[in-house]
């Protein structure tokens, strides 16, 4: 019956193998677009959001890239959405420098 139980490695991995960079890359996308999104309901925050959207847009689409499971991609997925909606309200309101160059 050794056979019958199967030890997970890793929350997104469904293969069994470990995989430290993507568990990596899904934690950043996901704390950046939590961030943004919270951060883009405030307009003085424009900054915050609209920095921490673009890098949870970076680490989101490199994540993507070297994915392997379904459910890394998946959490990437809802990151990279998050990510954008915040980066996007951010530019909205003022940039990713707004009004502190030029």
């Amino acid at each position: 019956m050794a056979q019958a139980v199967r030890r997970q490695t890793s929350l997104f991995a469904t293969d069994g193998k470990p995989h430290p960079l993507q568990d990596t890359l899904v934690a950043v996308t996901l704390a950046m677009g939590v961030i943004a999104f919270v951060s883009s309901m405030f307009a003085h925050l424009h900054l915050l959001s609209s920095w921490a959207g673009l890098v949870g847009i970076l680490t989101g689409g490199y994540g993507q890239f070297i994915s392997v499971t379904t459910r890394e991609r998946t959490a990437l997925i809802i990151g990279l959405g998050v990510s954008g909606f915040g980066f996007f309200l951010g530019m909205a309101h003022g940039g990713l420098f707004g009004g502190l160059i030029g």
